[in-house]
């Protein structure tokens, strides 16, 4: 996904900014709208649908536009990044935020995911839940493999012990995520939680448990993040982690507008910003 800035409204610039159709990123536009809009700066959003060959091509459509800025969260398929070293080779600033590419220099926002993943963990432990299972995201992007980190601190200082395979990564897709769910709840001693990185895999892992006669609390604990609009919504309530996407959207345009615009194009060329999350606990994870 991605956001471009450009110059005022009466000039027909354009921002363009392609999304994964989810709670989160539609709040984190909002933030960067608002921020737009009192900037008298338009903004024209699309999506990448996760695929990287639509990130390259949205990429290149925005450079042949003269834009000023771009702001990016890579979809899960970004593991080069010829792109956006390329933005940077036109002049045109880049800003990372959520999903960013840490090998590209770049201002980078993002929130706290290792701390936030931790504390989620803590939560599922302190509850009583010993056999926490993890379902991870792509680890070449670093907000996961940071949420990982956050879940495997916060089991060793548990001192539960828990098999290999109970932590899988990459399996944000819907089809991959119930595979694995099912495959593990099928073990002779399956998970009695889940710590996932999204609330479509929390979702998912509800749907699985209550289709086996699962309890859930009782029996199985699912704590996710995101905060997407149904985790309150549905029954049992799903607890996750709040992570002020319209905080973090607002954050990310701001730093164009306040920090690089007035500073001038040679003054801040790279930092990183942290978006502190919040651990909400609902139904689901109150055993």
């Amino acid at each position: 996904m991605r956001l471009t800035c450009g110059r005022d409204l009466q000039k027909q610039s354009e921002s363009l900014f392609p999304i994964s159709i989810k709670v989160f990123f539609s709040e984190a536009i909002a933030g960067i709208e608002e921020v737009c809009f009192e900037n008298n700066h338009s903004l024209i959003i699309c999506q990448s649908h996760e695929s990287y060959e639509h990130e390259v091509k949205a990429i290149e459509t925005l450079i042949h536009q003269n834009v000023d800025c771009i702001l990016i969260s890579v979809s899960a398929e970004t593991q080069s990044f010829p792109h956006l070293q390329n933005i940077q080779n036109h002049s045109i600033h880049l800003i990372q935020f959520d999903r960013c590419m840490d090998q590209v220099n770049s201002i980078k926002v993002y929130n706290d995911n290792k701390e936030a993943s931790y504390a989620a963990a803590k939560k599922l432990f302190e509850h009583g839940y010993k056999k926490v299972a993890f379902l991870g995201g792509p680890n070449h992007i670093g907000i996961f493999r940071d949420r990982k980190e956050g879940f495997l601190t916060a089991l060793k200082e548990s001192g539960n012990i828990i098999p290999y395979n109970f932590i899988v990564e990459d399996v944000l897709p819907r089809q991959k995520s119930k595979d694995t769910i099912i495959e593990l709840l099928s073990f002779k001693e399956p998970p009695d939680a889940f710590l996932t990185v999204s609330d479509h895999q929390s979702l998912m892992v509800l749907e699985v448990a209550q289709s086996k006669g699962i309890k859930v609390p009782e029996e199985l604990g699912i704590f996710g993040f995101a905060n997407e609009a149904f985790s309150n919504l549905i029954k049992p309530s799903l607890s996750s982690v709040d992570q002020k996407s319209k905080d973090l959207g607002k954050i990310a345009a701001k730093i164009y507008f306040e920090d690089i615009k007035k500073g001038g194009p040679s003054k801040i060329k790279s930092q990183i910003r942290i978006v502190k999350c919040e651990i909400i606990v609902r139904e689901s994870s109150k055993r």
